[in-house]
């Protein structure tokens, strides 16, 4: 965003996504049951176009460790909006694990002692954005098991192809001298991101949905910290100890909320023995 607004990022992340997948319309409209095309069509609305425009909006205030965290609060969501409207039974141990990942994603950006939370209006934008995933997250588990992933993602981003040209033209994307190096270079990030980004996450989002289920599903955002300590690595950049307890936190609360047994079984059966 050095040289383009909010909205033509985000537009261009989305139109990009939705280019990349023109070619598996027509097998996806044969195969998507009529009935469940308005859902298709929601889900790419809530669950990446609306969220794409927020969380561009937001971090032209915020800064990235507050829109971290706040990221984080997809699961809480996932489970609030499930049983608030989709009859989802969570358990205690799945809400105690995910107050624990979160718990460990916190230290991990306050390590520093530092958290900037000038323009805290901005972070309402991710905090909406988060419901919406949440939201996304179940109606895809609950209404779309018999629709294959790649079938969701293409439908539902090619559908916003036409909204993101509207917006692009509207913000007077086509007028700039795109054919300089910084436009280039922030055009082909954007669209970067709405291919690898969005796309290709998108599918893989959606399989992982289907096969493991809303709650762990919603749980890949506690999966963030570590893919930025690994650029970290690659960049050279100091990895301190609490960072990595941190991240030991993050990892336990996740295994609890998504553990079949329970974490105190293996003591009561030497107990037994």
């Amino acid at each position: 965003m050095q040289v383009l607004s909010p909205y033509q990022v985000a537009a261009l992340r989305i139109l990009s996504a939705g280019f990349v997948l023109i070619p598996f319309t027509f097998r996806a409209i044969k195969q998507v049951p009529k009935n469940k095309l308005g859902l298709v069509a929601l889900s790419g609305i809530i669950g990446s176009f609306i969220p794409a425009f927020l969380f561009c909006l937001a971090e032209t205030k915020i800064d990235s460790s507050l829109a971290g965290i706040l990221n984080a609060l997809t699961p809480f969501f996932t489970i609030l909006v499930g049983i608030a409207f989709f009859e989802l039974k969570a358990e205690r141990k799945k809400i105690i694990g995910i107050i624990i990942g979160f718990i460990g994603l916190i230290l991990l950006f306050t390590g520093n002692g530092h958290i900037d939370f000038k323009n805290v209006s901005y972070s309402s934008f991710i905090f909406v954005a988060t419901i919406l995933y949440g939201l996304n997250v179940n109606m895809v588990g609950r209404h779309m098991h018999g629709i294959g992933s790649i079938n969701i993602a293409t439908l539902a981003f090619v559908f916003l192809i036409i909204p993101c040209l509207f917006i692009l033209y509207f913000t007077g994307y086509f007028s700039l001298p795109l054919g300089q190096k910084e436009y280039l270079i922030s055009t082909s990030a954007s669209a970067v991101l709405g291919i690898m980004g969005t796309a290709v996450a998108s599918i893989l989002f959606y399989m992982l949905i289907k096969r493991a289920g809303a709650v762990f599903s919603s749980m890949v955002t506690y999966g963030i910290p570590f893919v930025a300590v690994f650029w970290g690595l690659m960049l050279d950049e100091k990895i301190t100890i609490w960072q990595v307890i941190s991240l030991s936190v993050i990892l336990a609360g996740v295994y609890l909320a998504n553990s079949n047994k329970n974490p105190f079984s293996i003591f009561r059966s030497k107990e037994k023995g």
